[in-house]
């Protein structure tokens, strides 16, 4: 069933007369208010003097629910109005959402709808694709549903037979099971450029949509990609606050907008090679620290400790370098960070390595674990010059 409101939805205020009243539901003998569904949120309003909180469609009658039970009784007659700021945001989403998705039929493979929601901020669209709709096929489809805006596109609606509406690859549903059973569907048309199987509220023009802001992409599912974007006061914030983003790094790197790209290309190459090179130059400094600290070992239990610190915060690093100094210089390798946080125990197995860090834990907080050759603390509350001091058995 067609709601009166999805074939004209420019009604907004109305009379009708009360079939029935179930505490705070209510059945009228003709209504505009759309019922929830297809991904298009009930209508607001208010009904004599009560607001309408909910509308669904069941069994084939459209059931209103206030917030409060009304003071008047069947065969009454009321007036009612239909929020008109909410009906207009939800035929700009909902047509702009066909609009996007006719975008998404010039820039995606074997493309399948998967579904639609307009939410308060902002819209959603499933699309079904093998394409991978990655940041160039974002823009692309922002650009072409504004062009699409732009050009003015009028947009018509009608009942067609089902099994010809269906039978038209140029034609999109979600599902066929939606329409089973109708002999025909009512199809939304954006004149040369999309067309669907569609029960919800639109526009007349594409021109009525307004600016159209892509926010973001994800995953909802196997196949499925989701683009989610925003029409009105919440496209135009959106799309000022990008610009001012990118005025301001424009500002920063003594660059055109344009020539962004190329200007962040390069920082990147830049960063990368001084990374390389600060990795360089700490390897290094650990290779000099580590030659000094392999000729002071210490006797304990008799065995040979080597215990110091090393420049680096990097946990696994600590644990990679003892091991690598183990039975080469001693038969327990004791390696601490700079800050004093982490440790890195390496043993010949003759010591528990797993018990010297429990040892190190029980003094200076924090946890750790391991197993007789290696382990490993982190949270140590000390200083570096502590910690070794008490590995070495100086306190």
């Amino acid at each position: 069933m067609t709601a009166p409101a999805a074939a004209d939805p420019e009604v907004t205020d109305f009379s009708a007369t009360v079939q029935r009243v179930e505490d705070r539901q209510v059945v009228l003998d003709e209504t505009y208010f759309y019922p929830q569904g297809g991904g298009q949120p009930a209508d607001r309003g208010v009904i004599g003097e009560r607001e309408v909180v909910d509308v669904q469609s069941v069994d084939g009658e459209i059931r209103h629910t206030l917030a409060a039970v009304p003071d008047f009784a069947a065969g009454d007659t009321v007036a009612a109005a239909v929020d008109r700021d909410f009906r207009t945001y939800c035929m700009r989403a909902h047509t702009a959402s066909h609009a996007l998705y006719g975008a998404a039929r010039r820039v995606c493979d074997d493309l399948g709808y998967g579904g639609f929601g307009i939410g308060e901020e902002k819209v959603r669209i499933d699309l079904d694709t093998p394409t991978t709709v990655d940041d160039d096929v974002l823009v692309e489809l922002e650009r072409l549903v504004n062009r699409a805006v732009w050009d003015s596109l009028p947009v018509t609606w009608e009942q067609r037979p089902r099994a010809a509406a269906l039978g038209s690859d140029d034609v999109a549903t979600t599902t066929t099971e939606a329409v089973a059973g109708q002999e025909s569907v009512r199809v939304v048309e954006i004149e040369g450029w999309d067309t669907a199987v569609c029960g919800g509220t639109h526009v007349s023009n594409t021109r009525e949509i307004g600016p159209v802001t892509v926010l973001d992409r994800s995953n909802p599912g196997e196949g499925l990609t989701r683009v989610e974007f925003a029409v009105g006061p919440v496209a135009i914030e959106r799309r000022a606050e990008d610009h001012a983003a990118a005025r301001r790094a424009s500002a920063a790197l003594d660059v055109p907008p344009a020539e962004l790209d190329g200007a962040v290309d390069r920082l990147v190459e830049e960063h990368e090679s001084l990374t390389e090179q600060v990795q360089d130059l700490r390897e290094q400094v650990i290779s000099a620290r580590l030659s000094d600290l392999e000729g002071a070992t210490v006797s304990r239990d008799g065995h040979a400790w080597l215990a110091g610190s090393v420049p680096t915060t990097d946990a696994n690093a600590l644990v990679e370098f003892a091991g690598r100094l183990v039975d080469q210089t001693a038969d327990v390798v004791a390696l601490v960070g700079e800050e004093g946080t982490y440790l890195a125990v390496a043993t010949d197995g003759d010591v528990d390595a797993s018990q010297v860090v429990d040892s190190v834990t029980a003094e200076f907080g924090g946890g750790g674990g391991g197993g007789p050759t290696t382990a490993q603390a982190g949270g140590l509350d000390a200083d570096a010059e502590d910690v070794v001091a008490f590995l070495r058995g100086e306190n």
